[in-house]
């Protein structure tokens, strides 16, 4: 049994989306939350529909795409639970999981390239929480909501 990975953008990002769920298929059960083309959806809508997907356990981690991922990092934010982290390197994405235990991971469909795309997902999928004081610091965070 594949690995479970949930998958969301708007318009803005859904090329370099279907560019990952179409990477990632074969060594991941990819479950595609939209859209499903270019025209014009807002991320909000699209963003915290997938978002509550996590929350409720039916996929353990999401990736999502806008246009510059900052919307829906600041979308997917306002729900209790999501750890989002905008990652534009692998660097970022490794310490979003390392030290954050980031759950979902934001891109940027119209600033990154697929290469690159493709190797921060890849680190961030393999990259591990190590927990220790980190667990300390997501409590903190935990009582700001």
């Amino acid at each position: 049994m594949k690995p479970k990975i949930g998958i969301c953008s708007d318009h803005g990002g859904f090329g370099l989306k279907e560019f990952l769920r179409k990477s990632l298929e074969e060594k991941f059960e990819m479950v595609d939350y939209g859209t499903k083309s270019e025209e014009s959806v807002d991320y909000p809508t699209v963003v915290g529909s997938a978002c509550k997907k996590v929350i409720s356990g039916e996929v353990p981690k999401l990736i999502a795409l806008c246009g510059t991922g900052i919307g829906a990092s600041i979308a997917a934010n306002r729900l209790h639970g999501i750890r989002a982290a905008l990652c534009h390197d692998e660097f970022t994405a490794e310490m979003s999981k390392r030290h954050n235990n980031a759950n979902v991971l934001v891109l940027g469909g119209r600033v990154l390239g697929t290469d690159l795309a493709l190797r921060i997902v890849q680190k961030w999928i393999e990259t591990e929480f190590e927990g220790g004081r980190h667990e300390r610091r997501l409590g903190l965070i935990e009582e700001l909501s």
